[in-house]
């Protein structure tokens, strides 16, 4: 049975390519969805790519994932990454390994950004790399769920 990671952005995350172009890149969420399918794609994993701004959407696609016997999940919680209580318990309750993106650094950005409610589930995090960390995000979590890079 192929595997299934989910790989889901919070609020604002639409807007990349053109919010703050400086800090986030020109890359769009279209971009980081076909870069998540295609290293996907390089362990046979089958990635579900959803974007919300509403903080109870990513907590029922959190549910999903665990009754469609996904094998992890990918977050990039964005403005409920510090706020989330909510998404948190959510992430607890599944069961699921969790790897947290983020595009930039955000220890080095305001010190309100630097306390994340998703390391407290998570079994990574990722900051920094752009858009390049989900790539390393999926790749990280293929190696904990035993899935084989396709040669």
């Amino acid at each position: 049975m192929a595997k299934t990671i989910y790989v889901l952005n919070g609020p604002n995350m639409n807007l990349l390519g053109t919010r703050e172009p400086k800090k986030y890149g020109r890359a769009t969420l279209a971009d980081v969805d076909k870069l998540c399918r295609a290293t996907g794609k390089r362990f046979g994993i089958e990635v579900v790519c959803r974007q919300s701004n509403q903080e109870g959407v990513l907590i029922d696609w959190i549910q999903e994932a665990r009754a469609k016997k996904a094998d992890g999940i990918v977050i990039n919680a964005a403005g409920y990454t510090t706020t989330s209580i909510a998404i948190m318990d959510a992430l607890l309750a599944v069961k699921l390994p969790v790897i947290e993106i983020h595009i930039t650094n955000i220890h080095q950005r305001e010190s309100f950004r630097h306390n994340s409610y998703m390391s407290k589930v998570a079994k990574a995090m990722i900051c920094g790399f752009g858009i390049e960390g989900y790539a390393l995000a999926i790749t990280g979590l293929a190696g904990m769920i035993s899935a084989k890079e396709k040669r």
